[in-house]
C-alpha cells in the first residue's frame, strides 16, 4: 500500500483553467476541486485544494450534534482555508454585518440581498480562517485554498445567484446562527515560511511545519496522520511526496522531512472519531 492518496481532479463551471502550480488543468477543462481520497486509517479528515472563478453558493454545515440529533450520526462539518492565491479584491463571505435573525435571513436568501448582508473578507496568500459548523459562508471568485475538513457531504445551500441548483431553506434555517464572524478568534495569517498551530481541536489538529517538527508540535501528532507538503518534498515510509500531494503517514517517525521544506500535518481528535 502506498502513503499517497489518490487524487480527484473535479470540474466544475465554477472552476479554473490555469491552476496555480504544481497544478495543470487538462486541456479544455475548468478544475474546481481536487480531492484526496480519505484513507480507511483516517477516514475523518478530507483535505482538497478549491479553484473559484466565479463565487461559489452561500452555504452553512451542521454539527455533529446536530446531526446525531437527526439520526444520521455524526455528520457535521467544520472546516478551515489556507489561501494559497488570489486574484486581486478576492474575497470570502463568512458571516455577517450585522446579527440577523432566521426570519429575515430567509427573506433575504429568497430575494438575493443575503449576498449584501453578509461580510466579504478580503485575502491574500497566508490568510487563514477556521469556519465552525453554523457559520453561514462562501467563497467568491479569483480564489485558490487547500480546505481541511471534517469528512461530510452534507452542505445546505440558501443562495446559488439564480443558478438552477436546489437549495435547501428548510435545513439551512435550522442549522445558521445569524451571527458576525470573529476574525479575532478565527482568523490567523500564516507566513509562507515558520511552523505555526493552526487548528487546536476539538475535531482536529492542523499545524504548518518548516523542517522537522518542534517536540511541542510532535506532542499534538502520537498517531496515524497527513502529510501535505507545500515546499519541498517529504518522505514518508521511503515513498516521495511532492508539493501537490497528500499522503497517510502511521506516525510522525514515517517521515523524513527537508531542512527546509514546508509541509501541513493534520490528525482527526479522538473525541471526533
Amino acid at each position: 500500500m502506498t502513503a499517497s492518496l489518490p487524487i480527484r481532479q473535479v470540474e466544475k463551471p465554477w472552476g479554473k483553467d490555469v491552476l496555480p502550480a504544481p497544478f495543470h488543468a487538462p486541456e479544455g477543462q475548468r478544475i474546481g476541486e481536487i480531492w484526496f481520497e480519505p484513507p480507511a486509517a483516517l477516514p475523518e479528515l478530507l483535505v482538497k485544494y478549491i479553484f473559484t472563478s466565479e463565487a461559489l453558493s452561500v452555504q452553512v454545515h451542521p454539527s455533529d450534534e446536530q446531526t446525531i440529533a437527526k439520526g444520521i450520526g455524526r455528520q457535521g462539518k467544520e472546516e478551515c482555508w489556507l489561501i494559497i492565491a488570489a486574484e486581486p479584491g478576492a474575497t470570502l463571505g463568512i458571516g455577517f454585518n450585522d446579527e440577523i435573525d432566521a426570519d429575515a435571513m430567509r427573506a433575504a436568501a429568497l430575494d438575493g440581498s443575503i449576498e449584501q448582508l453578509m461580510t466579504w473578507h478580503e485575502v491574500a496568500p497566508g490568510d487563514f480562517f477556521y469556519i465552525p459548523a453554523n457559520t453561514v459562508h462562501a467563497i467568491g471568485a479569483g480564489v485558490s485554498l487547500i480546505e481541511v475538513q471534517q469528512n461530510s457531504d452534507i452542505t445546505y445551500r440558501l443562495y446559488d445567484y439564480g443558478r438552477p441548483r436546489e437549495l435547501h431553506l428548510e435545513e439551512g434555517m435550522a442549522v445558521s446562527r445569524g451571527e458576525i464572524y470573529s476574525r479575532a478568534q478565527w482568523h490567523k495569517h500564516v507566513p509562507a515560511h515558520g511552523s505555526q498551530v493552526l487548528v487546536d481541536g476539538p475535531l482536529f489538529v492542523l499545524d504548518q511545519v518548516e523542517g522537522t517538527p518542534t517536540p511541542d508540535i510532535a506532542a499534538r501528532y502520537p498517531d496515524t496522520l497527513l502529510v501535505i507538503p507545500r515546499e519541498g518534498e517529504v518522505q514518508v515510509d521511503g515513498e516521495t511526496i511532492a508539493p501537490g500531494g497528500c499522503a497517510l503517514a502511521t506516525s510522525l517517525d514515517a517521515v523524513q522531512f527537508a531542512d527546509k521544506g514546508v509541509c501541513l500535518l493534520a490528525r482527526a481528535c479522538a473525541s471526533a472519531a
